[in-house]
Protein backbone atom coordinates (compact mmCIF):
# COMPACT_ATOMS: atom_id res chain seq x y z
CA UNK A 1 0.00 0.00 0.00
CA UNK A 2 2.82 2.40 0.92
CA UNK A 3 4.67 1.41 -2.24
CA UNK A 4 1.68 2.30 -4.43
CA UNK A 5 1.30 5.69 -2.76
CA UNK A 6 5.02 6.35 -3.24
CA UNK A 7 4.83 5.44 -6.94
CA UNK A 8 1.77 7.67 -7.36
CA UNK A 9 3.55 10.56 -5.63
CA UNK A 10 6.64 10.10 -7.80
CA UNK A 11 4.57 10.04 -11.00
CA UNK A 12 2.63 13.12 -9.93
CA UNK A 13 5.80 15.00 -9.02
CA UNK A 14 7.46 14.05 -12.29
CA UNK A 15 4.37 15.22 -14.20
CA UNK A 16 4.41 18.60 -12.46
CA UNK A 17 8.13 19.00 -13.10
CA UNK A 18 7.63 18.22 -16.78
CA UNK A 19 4.73 20.68 -17.02
CA UNK A 20 6.83 23.40 -15.38
CA UNK A 21 9.69 22.79 -17.83
CA UNK A 22 7.32 22.91 -20.80
CA UNK A 23 5.70 26.10 -19.47
CA UNK A 24 9.10 27.78 -19.08
CA UNK A 25 10.13 26.74 -22.61
CA UNK A 26 6.89 28.24 -23.99
CA UNK A 27 6.64 31.37 -21.87
CA UNK A 28 10.28 32.50 -21.82
CA UNK A 29 10.66 33.20 -25.58
CA UNK A 30 7.30 35.00 -25.69
CA UNK A 31 8.22 37.06 -22.64
CA UNK A 32 11.57 37.94 -24.21
CA UNK A 33 9.85 39.25 -27.36
CA UNK A 34 7.34 41.30 -25.35
CA UNK A 35 10.06 42.92 -23.25
CA UNK A 36 12.27 43.43 -26.32
CA UNK A 37 9.50 45.48 -27.92
CA UNK A 38 9.95 48.03 -25.12
CA UNK A 39 13.77 47.99 -25.29
CA UNK A 40 15.54 51.01 -26.88
CA UNK A 41 17.67 50.37 -29.96
CA UNK A 42 17.33 47.84 -32.76
CA UNK A 43 19.02 44.73 -31.40
CA UNK A 44 16.93 41.87 -30.06
CA UNK A 45 19.81 40.62 -27.91
CA UNK A 46 20.29 41.92 -24.40
CA UNK A 47 22.36 40.88 -21.39
CA UNK A 48 19.27 40.81 -19.21
CA UNK A 49 15.67 39.79 -19.73
CA UNK A 50 14.27 43.02 -18.30
CA UNK A 51 15.36 46.16 -20.20
CA UNK A 52 17.27 48.85 -18.32
CA UNK A 53 14.82 51.42 -19.69
CA UNK A 54 11.44 51.15 -21.37
CA UNK A 55 10.16 52.95 -24.47
CA UNK A 56 7.06 52.81 -26.67
CA UNK A 57 8.86 54.38 -29.62
CA UNK A 58 8.75 51.14 -31.59
CA UNK A 59 4.96 50.95 -31.31
CA UNK A 60 4.69 54.57 -32.42
CA UNK A 61 7.00 53.92 -35.37
CA UNK A 62 4.78 51.10 -36.58
CA UNK A 63 1.96 53.55 -37.33
CA UNK A 64 3.99 56.67 -38.20
CA UNK A 65 6.62 55.24 -40.54
CA UNK A 66 6.04 56.03 -44.22
CA UNK A 67 7.97 53.01 -45.45
CA UNK A 68 6.41 50.52 -43.04
CA UNK A 69 2.66 50.29 -43.76
CA UNK A 70 1.77 48.37 -40.62
CA UNK A 71 -1.71 49.86 -40.22
CA UNK A 72 -2.66 49.00 -43.80
CA UNK A 73 -1.29 45.49 -43.49
CA UNK A 74 -3.13 45.00 -40.20
CA UNK A 75 -6.47 45.97 -41.74
CA UNK A 76 -5.79 43.80 -44.80
CA UNK A 77 -5.07 40.76 -42.64
CA UNK A 78 -8.05 41.41 -40.39
CA UNK A 79 -10.39 41.69 -43.37
CA UNK A 80 -9.11 38.47 -44.94
CA UNK A 81 -9.21 36.55 -41.64
CA UNK A 82 -12.72 37.68 -40.66
CA UNK A 83 -14.29 37.00 -44.06
CA UNK A 84 -12.52 33.64 -44.28
CA UNK A 85 -13.80 32.72 -40.82
CA UNK A 86 -17.41 33.60 -41.62
CA UNK A 87 -17.54 32.00 -45.06
CA UNK A 88 -15.40 28.98 -44.15
CA UNK A 89 -17.37 28.19 -40.98
CA UNK A 90 -20.64 28.38 -42.91
CA UNK A 91 -19.30 26.03 -45.60
CA UNK A 92 -18.08 23.56 -42.98
CA UNK A 93 -21.44 23.66 -41.19
CA UNK A 94 -23.46 23.12 -44.35
CA UNK A 95 -21.20 20.32 -45.60
CA UNK A 96 -21.15 18.57 -42.23
CA UNK A 97 -24.91 18.90 -41.81
CA UNK A 98 -25.48 17.36 -45.23
CA UNK A 99 -23.26 14.31 -44.68
CA UNK A 100 -24.44 13.85 -41.09
CA UNK A 101 -28.20 14.10 -41.55
CA UNK A 102 -28.83 12.95 -45.14
CA UNK A 103 -28.16 9.67 -46.92
CA UNK A 104 -27.43 10.07 -50.62
CA UNK A 105 -25.55 8.28 -53.37
CA UNK A 106 -21.81 8.86 -53.18
CA UNK A 107 -21.89 9.98 -49.53
CA UNK A 108 -19.25 7.52 -48.35
CA UNK A 109 -17.07 8.26 -51.36
CA UNK A 110 -17.34 11.98 -50.62
CA UNK A 111 -16.27 11.43 -47.00
CA UNK A 112 -13.36 9.25 -48.12
CA UNK A 113 -12.28 11.90 -50.62
CA UNK A 114 -12.38 14.62 -47.96
CA UNK A 115 -10.32 12.40 -45.63
CA UNK A 116 -7.68 11.64 -48.28
CA UNK A 117 -7.40 15.22 -49.55
CA UNK A 118 -7.08 16.49 -45.98
CA UNK A 119 -3.94 14.40 -45.54
CA UNK A 120 -2.00 16.29 -48.20
CA UNK A 121 -0.28 19.58 -47.28
CA UNK A 122 -1.82 22.65 -48.86
CA UNK A 123 1.34 23.89 -50.55
CA UNK A 124 1.24 20.91 -52.94
CA UNK A 125 -1.60 22.64 -54.83
CA UNK A 126 -0.05 26.13 -54.90
CA UNK A 127 1.18 25.97 -58.49
CA UNK A 128 -2.25 24.85 -59.71
CA UNK A 129 -3.94 27.55 -57.62
CA UNK A 130 -1.55 30.17 -58.95
CA UNK A 131 -2.34 29.25 -62.55
CA UNK A 132 -6.09 29.17 -61.83
CA UNK A 133 -6.06 32.55 -60.07
CA UNK A 134 -3.97 34.03 -62.85
CA UNK A 135 -6.45 32.85 -65.49
CA UNK A 136 -9.28 34.39 -63.44
CA UNK A 137 -7.36 37.66 -63.07
CA UNK A 138 -7.44 37.38 -59.29
CA UNK A 139 -3.72 37.66 -58.55
CA UNK A 140 -2.74 40.45 -56.16
CA UNK A 141 -6.24 40.59 -54.71
CA UNK A 142 -7.54 39.79 -51.26
CA UNK A 143 -10.48 37.99 -52.83
CA UNK A 144 -8.11 35.30 -54.09
CA UNK A 145 -6.91 34.54 -50.57
CA UNK A 146 -10.43 34.57 -49.13
CA UNK A 147 -11.73 32.18 -51.79
CA UNK A 148 -8.87 29.70 -51.38
CA UNK A 149 -8.84 29.80 -47.57
CA UNK A 150 -12.63 29.47 -47.26
CA UNK A 151 -12.97 26.80 -49.96
CA UNK A 152 -10.30 24.71 -48.25
CA UNK A 153 -12.02 24.87 -44.86
CA UNK A 154 -14.34 21.85 -45.43
CA UNK A 155 -11.32 19.62 -46.08
CA UNK A 156 -9.99 20.17 -42.59
CA UNK A 157 -13.19 20.64 -40.61
CA UNK A 158 -15.95 18.51 -42.11
CA UNK A 159 -15.10 15.23 -40.39
CA UNK A 160 -14.63 16.89 -37.00
CA UNK A 161 -17.87 18.84 -37.30
CA UNK A 162 -19.72 15.77 -38.59
CA UNK A 163 -18.56 13.80 -35.55
CA UNK A 164 -20.14 16.42 -33.32
CA UNK A 165 -23.38 16.68 -35.30
CA UNK A 166 -23.80 12.91 -35.19
CA UNK A 167 -24.15 13.17 -31.40
CA UNK A 168 -27.17 15.48 -31.66
CA UNK A 169 -30.24 13.20 -31.38
CA UNK A 170 -32.15 12.72 -34.61
CA UNK A 171 -35.34 12.67 -32.56
CA UNK A 172 -35.08 16.47 -32.39
CA UNK A 173 -35.13 16.62 -36.18
CA UNK A 174 -38.07 14.23 -36.40
CA UNK A 175 -40.07 16.18 -33.82
CA UNK A 176 -39.43 19.42 -35.69
CA UNK A 177 -40.49 17.84 -39.00
CA UNK A 178 -43.73 16.67 -37.42
CA UNK A 179 -44.38 20.31 -36.48
CA UNK A 180 -43.81 21.30 -40.10
CA UNK A 181 -40.23 22.58 -39.92
CA UNK A 182 -38.12 22.51 -43.07
CA UNK A 183 -34.55 21.23 -43.20
CA UNK A 184 -33.25 24.80 -43.22
CA UNK A 185 -35.39 25.67 -40.19
CA UNK A 186 -34.05 22.61 -38.35
CA UNK A 187 -30.51 23.65 -39.23
CA UNK A 188 -31.05 27.23 -38.08
CA UNK A 189 -33.13 26.68 -34.95
CA UNK A 190 -31.81 23.36 -33.63
CA UNK A 191 -28.40 22.50 -35.08
CA UNK A 192 -26.79 25.93 -34.84
CA UNK A 193 -27.71 26.65 -31.18
CA UNK A 194 -26.51 23.21 -30.09
CA UNK A 195 -23.26 23.52 -32.04
CA UNK A 196 -21.91 26.71 -30.44
CA UNK A 197 -18.80 25.06 -28.89
CA UNK A 198 -17.84 23.44 -32.19
CA UNK A 199 -18.60 26.62 -34.15
CA UNK A 200 -16.28 28.50 -31.79
CA UNK A 201 -13.51 25.96 -32.28
CA UNK A 202 -13.92 25.98 -36.05
CA UNK A 203 -14.09 29.78 -36.21
CA UNK A 204 -10.91 30.25 -34.19
CA UNK A 205 -9.09 27.66 -36.27
CA UNK A 206 -10.11 29.34 -39.51
CA UNK A 207 -9.22 32.78 -38.14
CA UNK A 208 -5.70 31.83 -37.06
CA UNK A 209 -4.80 30.26 -40.43
CA UNK A 210 -5.09 33.39 -42.63
CA UNK A 211 -3.83 35.58 -39.78
CA UNK A 212 -0.40 33.91 -39.73
CA UNK A 213 -0.11 32.49 -43.26
CA UNK A 214 2.93 33.63 -45.21
CA UNK A 215 3.64 31.23 -48.09
CA UNK A 216 0.41 31.55 -50.07
CA UNK A 217 -0.01 35.26 -49.28
CA UNK A 218 3.52 35.90 -50.52
CA UNK A 219 2.77 33.99 -53.73
CA UNK A 220 -0.45 35.86 -54.54
CA UNK A 221 0.04 39.41 -53.24
CA UNK A 222 2.51 41.54 -55.18
CA UNK A 223 2.04 45.21 -54.32
CA UNK A 224 3.07 46.55 -50.92
CA UNK A 225 -0.29 48.11 -50.09
CA UNK A 226 -2.00 44.72 -50.51
CA UNK A 227 0.38 42.75 -48.32
CA UNK A 228 -0.67 40.98 -45.15
CA UNK A 229 1.18 41.22 -41.85
CA UNK A 230 3.24 38.07 -42.38
CA UNK A 231 4.52 39.26 -45.75
CA UNK A 232 5.19 42.77 -44.49
CA UNK A 233 7.14 41.63 -41.44
CA UNK A 234 9.19 39.24 -43.55
CA UNK A 235 10.11 42.13 -45.82
CA UNK A 236 11.09 44.19 -42.76
CA UNK A 237 13.80 41.77 -41.63
CA UNK A 238 14.75 40.61 -45.12
CA UNK A 239 15.26 43.85 -47.03
CA UNK A 240 17.19 45.88 -44.44
CA UNK A 241 20.85 45.24 -43.65
CA UNK A 242 20.44 46.83 -40.22
CA UNK A 243 17.29 44.86 -39.43
CA UNK A 244 15.19 46.50 -36.75
CA UNK A 245 14.39 43.50 -34.58
CA UNK A 246 12.85 45.51 -31.75
CA UNK A 247 10.40 47.01 -34.23
CA UNK A 248 9.68 43.47 -35.43
CA UNK A 249 9.08 42.44 -31.80
CA UNK A 250 6.58 45.27 -31.30
CA UNK A 251 4.72 44.22 -34.43
CA UNK A 252 4.73 40.59 -33.27
CA UNK A 253 3.13 41.61 -29.97
CA UNK A 254 0.33 43.48 -31.76
CA UNK A 255 -0.20 40.54 -34.09
CA UNK A 256 -0.52 38.10 -31.19
CA UNK A 257 -2.90 40.37 -29.27
CA UNK A 258 -6.21 39.59 -31.13
CA UNK A 259 -5.59 35.84 -31.08
CA UNK A 260 -4.69 35.92 -27.40
CA UNK A 261 -7.83 37.88 -26.53
CA UNK A 262 -10.03 35.49 -28.52
CA UNK A 263 -8.51 32.42 -26.90
CA UNK A 264 -8.81 33.89 -23.40
CA UNK A 265 -12.49 34.83 -23.69
CA UNK A 266 -13.55 31.78 -25.71
CA UNK A 267 -11.33 29.24 -23.96
CA UNK A 268 -14.12 27.23 -22.37
CA UNK A 269 -16.15 26.90 -25.56
CA UNK A 270 -12.97 26.14 -27.49
CA UNK A 271 -12.02 23.25 -25.20
CA UNK A 272 -15.60 21.92 -25.25
CA UNK A 273 -15.59 21.99 -29.04
CA UNK A 274 -12.22 20.25 -29.34
CA UNK A 275 -13.11 17.45 -26.92
CA UNK A 276 -16.61 16.98 -28.35
CA UNK A 277 -15.44 16.75 -31.95
CA UNK A 278 -12.49 14.49 -31.13
CA UNK A 279 -14.05 12.05 -28.66
CA UNK A 280 -17.46 11.72 -30.27
CA UNK A 281 -16.29 11.61 -33.86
Amino acid sequence: MIGQKLKKTIRLTASYIMLVIIAICCIYPALWVVLASFRPGKSLYSKSLIPESFTIAHYQELFTSKTFMFGTWYLNTLKIAVLTTVIGTLLVLLTSYAVSRFRFKGRKNALSTILVLGMFPGFMSMIALYILLNSLDLLNTHMALIIVYAAGAPLGGTLIMKGFLDTIPRSLDEAAKIDGATNFAIFRKIILPLSKPMITYMGLTLFVGPWVDFIFARLVLRTKENWTLAVGLWDLVNSQQDSNFTLFAAAAVLIALPITILFVFLQRMLVDGMTAGASKG
